[in-house]
Order: C-alpha cells, then structure tokens, then sequence
C-alpha cells in the first residue's frame, strides 16, 4: 500500500487552518464603518452663482462706474490685442480689470465678448490664464462660472 493517501490528509487540513488564520493576521481597522444617508424633503433649486447677494456683496462698484464702463466708446485707434479666454479674478480686487498675458504693459483698454457685450478695463500684464475682475464679469451679466472667450483691445 501507498503511505502517501493517508499523509495527503493531514497536510491538506494543516494548509487549510495556515490559510484561514491569514485573516485573523490582518490588523482590524479601528475606523467605524461609513453610512451614506440620503437627503430628506424636496429639491432645492441654488440661483446661479454671480445672479445673487454673495456676488453683490464682494463688488463694491458703484451704478456710476458700472455706467461709465459700460458708456464709454471704444477709442477710434484701438489696437487688437488678440482673444482669450477668462475666469473669474480675485473678488477682493476691485475694479474693472483685466490680467492677460496678452497685455505688455499697464494700460487702459476695453474687452468684447463673443455676443456683442463690451466694457472698458484697465488691462494689466498677467502669466497663465486670463483674469477679469467680478465687476466686469457682472457688468457683462456673466455667471461667475463662465468662461467666456473675449477680445482684448489696447487704447
């Protein structure tokens, strides 16, 4: 008779304990375990961001400089400085303005967006994206969320 059924056995019941406490090695997590709760009650609709108080309350502008932004006409020798596109600046900034790195120099300018909208800014040297301050993106009725493609020209 072959000795090796009979040593099959218990070799076979020793790799199944090893296995089975492999798991009692593993360190325990102490962390309890996470619940997601789901909301409760009816769906709120949020205004859009830059349409309420908190956008109004960062932009201290005056009606009176709104106006004149929005008023002035675009300077007969206006140079195309190119197009880019903008997000929303520092909101403690304010002003109308606009950092590119279209813009060399400190200067005064006016921005146009695609649907016709235009405002004066003082156009200022920036690195990376474009910049345009919470006045001039409420004056232009933008959300704060846009990212509108403008063209920048230099007076």
């Amino acid at each position: 008779m072959n000795a090796f059924p009979v040593l099959r056995f218990p070799a076979l019941l020793l790799l199944a304990a090893a296995l089975s406490a492999c798991g009692l090695l593993q360190p325990k997590s102490k962390a309890p375990p996470v619940q997601i709760v789901a909301p409760v009650g009816p769906a709120q609709t949020l205004p859009p961001l830059g349409k309420g108080a908190a956008a109004a309350s960062f932009d201290k502008t005056s009606e009176a400089e709104k106006a004149a932004a929005l008023a002035k006409p675009a300077a007969a020798g206006a140079r195309e400085l190119g197009k880019t596109v903008v997000t929303l600046g520092s909101p403690t900034e304010q002003g109308f303005w606009l950092k590119s790195a279209l813009v060399a120099a400190p200067g005064k300018g006016r921005i146009t967006t695609a649907s016709g909208a235009s405002v004066a800014v003082d156009l200022l040297p920036g690195t990376g994206g474009a910049l345009l301050s919470l006045a001039a993106f409420r004056a232009l009725g933008l959300s704060l969320t846009d990212l509108p493609e403008v063209t920048v020209f230099a007076e």
